[in-house]
């Protein structure tokens, strides 16, 4: 086990922890934001892992994630945006925090890997997790002007 699969499994364990806990517990706000966060926490792990095993498989599937997670956060808040019109989640801490901890993945595994198409791949990958997280949040917890919540 090196440094890397070391970083990934306490990504990935504390964060699919507590989307795990949100998922299963609570209202339907807290399962919600805690299905979109466990998306958005997954890619930096699969990144972690890519590094760590050197297998450059794991990227095309954190990024295969990092197009359809906020998709499906998308379609839910479409779903379900009578039930969640009344009482709207608001998730602003967990939603940075996991913003954060995917743009600080990126930008240290940018580092160690250098100019390239690879780096170009996880610039790709750390923009669609941060911008897709954040625009899925967004819609979850007060929409957009303009758009028919129901």
């Amino acid at each position: 086990m090196n440094g890397w699969i070391l970083a990934a499994a306490v990504v990935i364990a504390a964060g699919l922890g507590t989307s795990l806990w949100g998922v299963s517990t609570g209202p339907l706000k807290r399962r919600v934001v805690a299905q979109n966060l466990s998306n958005a926490i997954v890619c930096p792990g699969l990144l972690l892992l890519a590094q760590g095993y050197g297998r450059t498989s794991y990227v095309d599937l954190a990024l295969v994630l990092a197009l359809l997670g906020p998709v499906g956060t998308l379609v839910f808040a479409r779903l379900l945006a009578g039930e969640l019109a009344d009482d709207p989640p608001s998730a602003r801490a967990p939603t940075w925090t996991v913003a954060a901890v995917g743009a600080a993945v990126v930008l240290v595994l940018c580092a160690v890997t250098g100019p390239g198409r690879a780096m170009v791949k996880l610039l790709v990958v750390g923009a669609l997790v941060v911008g897709g997280n954040l625009i899925a949040s967004r819609a979850l917890s007060h929409g957009f002007a303009g758009v028919d919540r129901g």
